[in-house]
């Protein structure tokens, strides 16, 4: 089970939805979030801080060691917090959740046209999606 958190960035401007795979780390274990605009004047610490795409998670890994009990034999980094979800985007990217239900009510219109071009156009919009998110360099859709 994940639970959403939305948390704000440290400036104000931006926001990003996170979940907690099996809730094993509080929301607590994140110390600050930084968006594009916040992260420009960061000091990026590796052994405390993931950045993707120049949004910058800064875990409190006091906490995240603290909670380690409940995943025995795993290193705790900042890598493996966000990559195995255990404190991550939900989705792709920052609040991808709504810039994808957008795009599906557009496509959702057409199927109530076109149901033939409506699945022609979901399955390329779904390829091109992931393609111009890869370009744009998001963690989550490189592989590992």
């Amino acid at each position: 089970m994940c639970v959403e958190h939305k948390i704000m960035c440290v400036c104000g401007n931006g926001s990003a939805s996170l979940n907690f795979r099996d809730e094993i780390m509080p929301v607590e274990v994140v110390d600050r979030l930084y968006c594009p605009i916040c992260s420009a004047g960061v000091s990026y610490e590796p052994k405390s801080m993931i950045k993707d795409n120049d949004w910058i998670i800064e875990y409190d890994m006091e906490i995240a060691h603290f909670m380690k009990q409940k995943l025995p034999g795993a290193e705790i980094t900042p890598d493996f917090l966000f990559d195995e979800g255990y404190c991550t985007w939900r989705g792709i990217y920052p609040n991808e959740h709504v810039d994808t239900l957008r795009e599906r009510k557009e496509l959702l219109d057409l199927a109530k046209i076109d149901k033939k071009k409506y699945l022609e156009e979901f399955k390329s919009w779904g390829i091109k999606r992931m393609e111009r998110l890869s370009r744009e360099g998001w963690r989550k859709t490189i592989e590992k």
